[in-house]
């Protein structure tokens, strides 16, 4: 019966590894998403250490890397689009730069 026990347990914590990246990832919470990547390998290694994983944890296993994957592939989606907006920014500085000065020197000109 315990082994049925920690069967479930090591069940229960797949899930609840999964579900914390998925959740990350889904709030787009970056800090707490490389948490959480960050617990996930000393956290396999100590569910693997307990034994074979029968068909049901194998499943659970597979879903938990699916959604590392597929966090992953958010953060790099994430990134890109990062770098296309500094990009943009780098090259308007000039124009943003002008506007600033004239903004600061002009009277009558809205300070928001």
């Amino acid at each position: 019966m315990a082994d049925r026990t920690d069967r479930q347990a090591r069940l229960a914590r797949l899930a609840q590894l999964g579900d914390a990246l998925q959740a990350a990832a889904s709030r787009e919470d970056w800090d707490r998403l490389g948490e959480q990547a960050r617990t996930l390998l000393p956290a396999l290694r100590k569910l693997a250490a307990q034994g074979p994983w029968t068909a049901s944890e194998h499943a659970a296993l597979e879903r938990v890397v699916a959604l590392h994957d597929a966090a992953a592939q958010s953060v790099a989606s994430a990134a890109r689009a990062l770098e296309a907006r500094l990009e943009e920014m780098r090259a308007n500085k000039d124009g943003w730069i002008a506007y600033a000065m004239y903004s600061e020197t002009e009277p009558g000109v809205s300070q928001e």
